[in-house]
Parts: C-alpha cells; sequence; structure tokens
C-alpha cells in the first residue's frame, strides 16, 4: 500500500502538480486584470452616485459583479456556463451544448477531411520528386494567408455553386488542419534509416512494401503528433467559419452575438467552452495513440 510520501513524491514528479500550478497562476492573472479593467468604469458609477469613500475591499468586490463587465471575473463566467448548461435542454437554442454539438460537428468533418488530404498530399510528396519539388512549397505557402481573409471567400464561392449549411465550414477547417498532418507525415515517411532502406533493397521489396512495412509504422507517431495540432486548428477553422455565415448556432455564432450586444460574460463562457472542447480532442487523439503504439509494440 503507497504510504503518504509515496503519494506525495509522484504527484510532484508526474504532471498533475505542474498543470495544478499552471491553472492556478492563470486564475489569479485573471483575478488581477478583472479588478484593474473593470475598476475605472466602477469608480464612474460611484461619481456618478456621490459615494467618494468606498472602501477597496468594496471596490474588488463590485468590479467581479458588474452586468457587463470589460473583463468578467471567474465566477461570473462559470454560473454562465452552468446556467446554459445544466439549466437549460440540451436541444434549447440557449444551450451551449446545443453550440458546442453544432461546431464540434463542422471541426470534425474538416479535421477528417483535412487529415486525409494530407495523408494523400504526403505519400505523394514523399514518392513523386516532382510533387515534392512542385506543390510543397505551395502547401507551406497556402498558410501565409489569414484565415479571416480567406474564409469569406470560401462561403462566397461555396454558395455560388449551392453548397450551404455544414460543408464550408468544414471546408475552412480542411485548410487549416491539412497543414500540420502533410508536413508531419512527410517527416514521419522519410524518417526510416537509410540502412533500413537498403534492407528493405536488399529482400526486393516494391515500393509499396516498403510503404506498408517500413514508412508507414515509422510515421505514425509523427501522425499522431500532427493530429493533435490539426484537430485544435481545425476547431478554429469552424469557429471561424461560423463568423462570415452569420451563422445562428454554434460557439462562432454565440462569440458573434456576444460582440454584438455587448454580452463579454457569453464570450467568455463561449471561449472557455471552446477551449474545454479542444482540450478533450486533442486527450481523445493522444488515447487513441497510446492504444495504437502499443498494438504495434512501441512505448511512447
Amino acid at each position: 500500500m503507497m504510504t503518504d510520501k509515496g503519494k506525495t513524491a509522484r504527484l510532484l514528479s508526474g504532471s498533475t502538480l505542474p498543470v495544478l500550478t499552471l491553472l492556478l497562476a492563470i486564475l489569479g492573472l485573471w483575478y488581477v486584470a478583472t479588478v484593474a479593467l473593470n475598476a475605472p468604469f466602477q469608480r464612474d458609477i460611484y461619481a456618478r452616485a456621490d459615494q467618494t469613500d468606498v472602501p477597496f475591499t468594496q471596490l474588488v468586490a463590485d468590479t467581479m459583479m458588474q452586468e457587463r463587465p470589460v473583463m468578467p471575473s471567474p465566477q461570473q463566467v462559470a454560473v454562465e456556463i452552468w446556467d446554459t448548461t445544466v439549466n437549460r435542454r440540451i436541444t434549447s437554442n440557449r444551450s451551449l451544448f446545443y453550440h458546442t454539438g453544432i461546431t464540434l460537428s463542422s471541426t470534425l468533418t474538416g479535421f477528417a477531411m483535412g487529415t486525409l488530404l494530407g495523408i494523400l498530399l504526403a505519400v505523394g510528396i514523399v514518392h513523386s520528386r516532382v510533387l515534392d519539388k512542385s506543390l510543397m512549397p505551395w502547401v507551406i505557402t497556402s498558410q501565409t494567408i489569414p484565415i479571416l481573409a480567406i474564409a469569406p471567400m470560401i462561403i462566397v464561392v461555396l454558395n455560388a455553386v449551392g453548397i450551404s449549411g455544414l460543408l464550408p465550414k468544414a471546408m475552412i477547417s480542411t485548410y487549416l488542419s491539412f497543414f500540420p498532418v502533410t508536413v508531419g507525415m512527410v517527416k514521419g515517411l522519410r524518417s526510416p534509416e537509410i540502412i533500413h532502406m537498403d534492407l528493405m533493397h536488399t529482400y526486393s521489396a516494391t515500393k509499396l512494401e516498403t510503404f506498408w512495412k517500413l514508412r508507414l509504422p515509422y510515421a505514425v507517431p509523427y501522425l499522431f503528433t500532427s493530429m493533435k495540432v490539426g484537430i485544435a486548428a481545425s476547431l478554429v477553422g469552424a469557429i471561424v467559419g461560423e463568423l462570415p455565415t452569420g451563422a445562428v448556432a454554434g460557439l462562432g455564432a454565440r462569440l458573434l452575438a456576444g460582440s454584438y450586444y455587448g454580452q463579454t460574460v457569453q464570450i467568455w463562457s463561449a471561449l472557455i467552452m471552446a477551449a474545454v472542447l479542444a482540450g478533450l480532442l486533442v486527450s481523445l487523439i493522444g488515447l487513441a495513440e497510446k492504444i495504437t503504439l502499443r498494438r504495434m509494440g512501441m512505448s511512447r
């Protein structure tokens, strides 16, 4: 049975303590920013009410309870998230779960298409010198275009040919997610050592056999690493894709509506939900990575 000392040592050596420390630091900075940014407006309220002798503790408390603060306090965001998740039906358009589900569907669709496109491009680039010299520079150049500039173009073009709804937002997610997968897979497919490649040539292995038995197993860890980046980028793309469409559902729509009506608490609750969703998606890919590598006889 593990002693208290052993449990403490395990906690210190793992990732739990660093994560908790970082979260506490972020929470502390959040509270400081809330007071600093909301204090000027709160002092104006006191001045209009002829309240000149207000204790500092009262000022701090009032800055965290404003109806439309510049920076909402953590407890305000927590109450908003609780009210829009637990106290609302999932099918309600006021439920944060409902909006999260809309964004998640675009994210996963775009991520699937982006991953498939990235793998196909990587295979072509690795096996074709022409594609390597001609296509790879364009793949890199594509990411220099700001997504906020290209998103409306994608929406307009697809709407012009009668495509609307989920697919335009998924295409934007695809645009952001295919790049890390392409680069990661190219690196992974080229990672086998020369001696192993020479051994495959000695066995008179075809390019297809070399790919399945050597290149692909080497590339799997790189693939999962790039997929973690890709799923987060895909989520960003789905949220950005909801902005130019004037969508009424999705986390992007919640951000847009909050900015229109000055509901900063609503904006921050949507941002926190997006961050939690991204963390869960990355964790799921990490879990799939562990299971896959363990079955392949790799440890990581």
